[in-house]
Formats: C-alpha cells, sequence, structure tokens
C-alpha cells in the first residue's frame, strides 16, 4: 500500500484518479500548505457473515402474544368511553 500526498486543488481536479488509486489499495493524504488535513483510504469490509440461529433464545415470544390488546378491546372499554362506539 503506497501513500501519496496532494494538495487541495490537485485533489478536486483530479478526484476521479485519486479514488481509482484508492480503490486498488493506496492511501491519498490531502494537504493544505503541506499539513495534512484529510486522507482518502479504501474502506475495509469489517461485516461478519450470517449465521442462522446466532441470537437464538434471546427473544422470547409468549403465549399470548396475538392476543387481543384490551385497551382496543371494546368489550373492555370503560361505558362512558368515546371511542368505545367506533370500534363496534
Amino acid at each position: 500500500m503506497s501513500e501519496t500526498v496532494v494538495n487541495i486543488h490537485e485533489a478536486k481536479t483530479h478526484l476521479s484518479r485519486l479514488l481509482a488509486r484508492v480503490e486498488q489499495g493506496d492511501r491519498v493524504v490531502i494537504a493544505r500548505a503541506g499539513h495534512p488535513i484529510a486522507t482518502l483510504e479504501p474502506i475495509r469490509d469489517t461485516r461478519r457473515p450470517r449465521v442462522p440461529g446466532r441470537d437464538k433464545g434471546l427473544v422470547v415470544i409468549g403465549p399470548d402474544f396475538d392476543d387481543p390488546v384490551p385497551e382496543w378491546d371494546p368489550d373492555y372499554m370503560h361505558p362512558e368511553d368515546p371511542l368505545r362506539e367506533d370500534r363496534r
């Protein structure tokens, strides 16, 4: 992996060429008046491959997970609740 130092004007003018070099593994340092201010470098893929069942046992679904929610069931609503009639 090589490293190249370029000034801001050169980086703006030749961005496509610099990115092509970065894709090949080079590192480009962008400098202002000779002082480094930024780097262009390849992104390393740090994702792990998906493994089926890796989270097994971490999620628990109760036996009543699909039961009606009482506050939305008109039979459980207070008789004075204005939404009671809308739910029938």
